[in-house]
């Protein structure tokens, strides 16, 4: 039994050695990095404060606590995205882009068979 176990002890210690190594880093984060990330999650926050963007969630059939509460457990570099992407939508909304946005997708939910909404869309088999 003592060889046995000799011999385990012998190939972790083995193993352990051929395994790859990285070498672990570390740097200094200054003060306006965590501002930035900070303030940028506040404003995410704050906008689904907004009776619109409350009354949105709700019509859509969203609880409100569960988007704060998944947008805490995102990470820095998905709430700079996120962020960056709103940043990015026009202020009024593109109303015909998601309209057409919805149809496409209408369409192909019909022609994949999950829905059937438009009789002139036929299932692919």
């Amino acid at each position: 039994m003592q060889k046995t176990n000799k011999l385990f002890a012998l190939i972790l210690s083995l193993s352990i050695f051929m395994l790859p190594m990285s070498a672990a880093q570390s740097a200094m984060i200054g003060n306006p990095h965590l501002i930035n990330e900070a303030v940028d999650r506040t404003a995410l926050l704050q906008s689904l404060e907004r009776e619109d963007v409350q009354a949105y969630l709700n019509q859509q059939g969203i609880d409100a606590d569960q988007v704060k509460l998944r947008v805490a457990q995102m990470t820095d570099q998905e709430i700079a995205t996120l962020n960056e992407h709103l940043s990015d939508l026009p202020a009024g909304g593109d109303a015909l882009g998601i309209i057409l946005f919805i149809f496409v997708l209408f369409i192909i939910t019909d022609a994949i068979g999950a829905t059937d909404i438009f009789p002139f869309v036929h299932p692919i088999r």
